[in-house]
Parts: structure tokens; C-alpha cells; sequence
């Protein structure tokens, strides 16, 4: 199985989603709900869009 991005509705009925890796470990999720699954989607997408050139910035400095 590979990584998936999962949609789902929450205990308040809200939209949100999360990336499960191939183990089926939550490696990531969003951190608020979505009113629309469309907007939930968005979200998602600029995710995987931007992810993967996103630089990391080491905030663990003295």
C-alpha cells in the first residue's frame, strides 16, 4: 500500500482530512475542520502541492 491522503468528517461534522503512510500511520493531518469538503479539498491540494519544495527551517537553535 502507498502513502494516501484521506477526507473524512469529524465529530462535529466538519470536513478535514490526513496523510496516512503506507503502514497506516497518521503522518499528518489538518489542524482545523472545514466547513465544505470543497474547501477541505483546497486545503489538501495546497499541501500536496507546496510540500514538496517547502524549505525546513530549524527552529531547534540556541
Amino acid at each position: 500500500m502507498m502513502a494516501k491522503f484521506e477526507l473524512y468528517k469529524d465529530t462535529k461534522g466538519e470536513f478535514r482530512w490526513r496523510l496516512k503512510a503506507s503502514n497506516g500511520e497518521v503522518i499528518a493531518d489538518c489542524n482545523e475542520g472545514y466547513k465544505s469538503k470543497e474547501s477541505c479539498t483546497h486545503g489538501m491540494e495546497l499541501v500536496k502541492r507546496d510540500a514538496a519544495t517547502a524549505p525546513v527551517e530549524d527552529q531547534t537553535a540556541v
